[in-house]
């Protein structure tokens, strides 16, 4: 009898092993076509590489030069910028799918998103808007203030690149505006919401071009690519306090992993991983990894062990990284079927926390 309870008991502890195993969900990798005429997302598991779902964005793309078009918040919400319609499209994660949820109205052409302290907050062509969230659900637009450059005035058409939550107090906007050195805004918030005060602009350090790409980390320093001179600046309270040379050309774009910021490198056609501190950067590994499909690298992002690049509007690339970085190839690049592809999110599922 109590052998054959003991056989009963590691069945049972069998199938619900089984049980939660099958329940796990995958990785996404979600992008968008960008097309300036009807924005299409589609979203691939990220392990296999098969496209899973191809869904309207429910407005026109166009967005360029720019980063986090494309956007998730911890597994459950993800957001794409319709740039030539002024809107956003946000989709909640439904086990293995994305469910549309809704459009949100920005105050100018959006174009890069991110998530934090309870909002969804949307850098556009002149303005930053802040969206209240309840749970998984963005709600109404609580917060908007106007973008400034460092010499003043307000950025032209096409200045914009990231925006990115530092703390509960404050947000950055990075703006490009060659041949000056360009525009770091910060701004403030309020229980999470834009405050309509100016952000404070702070010009790129003298001899630099383009803040484009940046990373934050928890202490409240963010790592910055200036692009069009090829360095890479450490920025905390309001100033740049160092300057480097990211050692390959026009690095632009980044996502941080841990202590590692990855940086997607558009002229050198490489992926170069960085180490911040509070006082400085150290290039930890040059060329982490090459791009061998598409003109040059664009968007960047990582979560769960994957880390995918958009290159040359065409491709996806994915990589494995591990705890010390180090990227592995996923297969070939997918091709998106589009030359207009702009923005990556990568995304892990809740299941799996």
């Amino acid at each position: 009898m109590r052998k054959s309870v003991s056989i009963t008991a590691a069945v049972l502890l069998l199938a619900a092993a089984n049980v939660r195993g099958e329940s796990r969900g995958l990785t996404l990798a979600v992008t968008m076509t960008n097309d300036p005429a009807s924005n299409v997302v589609k979203i691939y598991d990220a392990t296999s590489r098969t496209l899973l779902q191809t869904l309207s964005a429910g407005g026109k793309g166009g967005v360029a030069g720019n980063a986090r078009g494309v956007k998730q918040s911890n597994g459950k919400v993800v957001a794409v910028v319709n740039n030539g319609s002024n809107n956003v499209a946000v989709f909640e994660r439904a086990g293995n799918k994305l469910v549309f949820q809704r459009l949100v109205l920005t105050s100018s052409a959006p174009v890069s998103i991110d998530f934090g302290n309870n909002h969804m907050y949307v850098a556009g062509a002149t303005t930053v808007d802040s969206f209240l969230m309840f749970g998984n659900q963005v709600a109404f637009r609580d917060g908007s203030t106007g973008l400034v450059l460092a010499g003043g005035g307000v950025p032209p058409t096409g200045c914009t690149a990231q925006v990115g939550v530092v703390d509960e107090n404050s947000l950055l906007v990075s703006l490009k505006t060659d041949p000056t050195p360009g525009t770091v805004d910060v701004l403030a918030l309020h229980q999470g919401a834009i405050v309509s005060a100016l952000p404070t602009a702070v010009s790129a350090p003298t001899g630099s071009l383009t803040p484009f790409g940046f990373s934050v980390y928890p202490d409240g320093t963010a790592v910055f690519t200036l692009a069009h001179s090829s360095q890479d600046g450490l920025f905390r309270n309001k100033a740049f306090t160092a300057v480097i040379s990211a050692g390959q050309t026009a690095d632009c774009w980044s996502t941080r992993v841990g202590k590692y910021v990855f940086t997607a490198n558009t002229g050198s056609k490489t992926i170069s991983r960085l180490v911040g501190t509070g006082n400085n950067i150290f290039v930890d590994g040059l060329v982490a990894a090459n791009i061998t499909t598409g003109l040059a690298p664009a968007d960047i992002d990582a979560a769960g062990g994957i880390l995918g690049v958009i290159s040359g509007a065409s491709h996806l690339s994915l990589y494995g990284y591990d705890e010390f970085g180090e990227l592995t190839a996923s297969g070939s690049p997918i091709d998106l079927g589009v030359s207009t592809a702009n923005g990556v999110a990568i995304m892990t599922s809740p299941q799996n926390d």
